[in-house]
């Protein structure tokens, strides 16, 4: 098994500026870091080597997306806002979408990545690969950054497999707390993308995620969320892939799987109210790699998405990766026992059970 994993030392410099969280510092919000900075991605990075799976990566490496492959997914004026504000040094590309000193050439690096980590796998230079890159995309929409995301990663690199690399399908799943709403922005007319998105119910962004957004049009039915109640845990979210993410799939029959993948959703992160541990990434890759293994000849890309806690992310990354590359390290969680996983509530809930019930039902509309 060969997985790819692709990293950058540019990423760690997009500056997200002087705030308290994500809300910016001024009146009686006292300055402190912004939420969305380096350590947690640094960290995951840094454990990645010193367990040594590192050695069993396949080093890939980015480059710049060009304009007109920004511009599959994203308006001519948002593109230029981003480049203003980036050479200015300072500005929003929306909402909580902050940009600082050459943010406009990092977020191009940022989709860049995962269009070279797309190229990877649907060339077969790699079984499967791993994004670590920054900053995020899935909250850009085509005329704004919001939640901390410049340009849709994701979409821009699906978008370029669609067009360029002879891809007729391809699945999405995001794992991260909060609602892929760009994501699913960017494909929700359209039957050639399958995107799925399990989150925290009405978190962020709070009017996108529900049941009841299916797609119109050509993308009727393509379109599936997963709203989990807060507190959910590591019973429900597997319990979701099975019921949910499993059979949409195999109903799919995808080319190519992709996940944008947020780590906010452990039950250690200062933005999530979710339950997840570990174990839970390692669990919901091995079924994703089963998945591809029988639909697609094993193609599976994850691009990074969020993820706020430094300690507890870098182990949430690591069982991942572990899981794609099947190299199995001397490095244990240290959290997991006798702390995250005897927490009361990880078994599936009725409640929880019924919302996953409820997108189960939608499977039988996919052709």
């Amino acid at each position: 098994m060969t997985s790819g994993f692709l990293w950058h030392e540019r990423y760690m410099w997009h500056s997200t500026g002087i705030a308290a969280g994500q809300l910016p510092a001024g009146g009686f919000v006292e300055p402190d870091n912004h939420i969305e900075s380096v350590p947690s991605k640094r960290r995951f990075r840094n454990l990645i080597e010193v367990s040594g799976l590192i050695d069993h990566l396949v080093p890939l490496k980015p480059r710049l997306a060009t304009e007109d492959e920004l511009l599959r997914f994203h308006t001519p004026d948002y593109i230029r806002r981003v480049k203003q504000m980036s050479d200015a040094g300072f500005g929003d590309g929306g909402e909580h979408a902050p940009i600082g000193p050459d943010s406009y050439d990092i977020a191009r690096l940022s989709a860049g990545g995962c269009i070279v980590g797309l190229d990877a796998v649907v060339e077969g230079r790699v079984r499967n690969a791993y994004v670590l890159n920054r900053p995020p995309g899935h909250h850009a929409e085509a005329d704004r950054g919001r939640g901390f995301c410049l340009f849709g990663n994701v979409a821009i690199a699906v978008l370029h497999g669609l067009a360029e690399c002879g891809l007729g399908r391809v699945a999405t799943f995001d794992w991260d707390v909060h609602h892929g709403n760009g994501t699913q922005k960017a494909f929700y007319d359209r039957s050639d993308v399958l995107t799925v998105s399990v989150h925290q119910d009405t978190y962020y962004p709070q009017e996108s995620g529900s049941l009841e957004e299916r797609g119109v049009g050509a993308g009727q039915g393509y379109n599936i969320n997963v709203p989990l109640p807060a507190g959910s845990g590591h019973g429900a979210y597997l319990e979701m892939v099975k019921r949910v993410v499993a059979p949409a799939f195999r109903a799919y029959r995808p080319d190519l799987i992709v996940v944008p993948s947020g780590f906010d959703a452990n039950g250690m992160d200062p933005l999530g109210r979710q339950m997840c541990t570990s174990d839970t990434y390692r669990e919901m890759t091995l079924l994703l790699m089963e998945l591809a293994e029988e639909l697609c000849g094993g193609r599976l890309l994850m691009c990074h998405e969020g993820g706020y806690s430094p300690v507890y992310v870098p182990w949430c990354g690591l069982a991942t990766l572990e899981a794609l590359s099947g190299q199995r390290t001397a490095a244990e969680d240290p959290y997991l026992p006798g702390f995250l996983a005897t927490l009361a509530g990880q078994e599936v809930q009725p409640w929880q059970l019924s919302v996953i019930d409820a997108a189960a039902s939608y499977v039988a509309d996919i052709e």
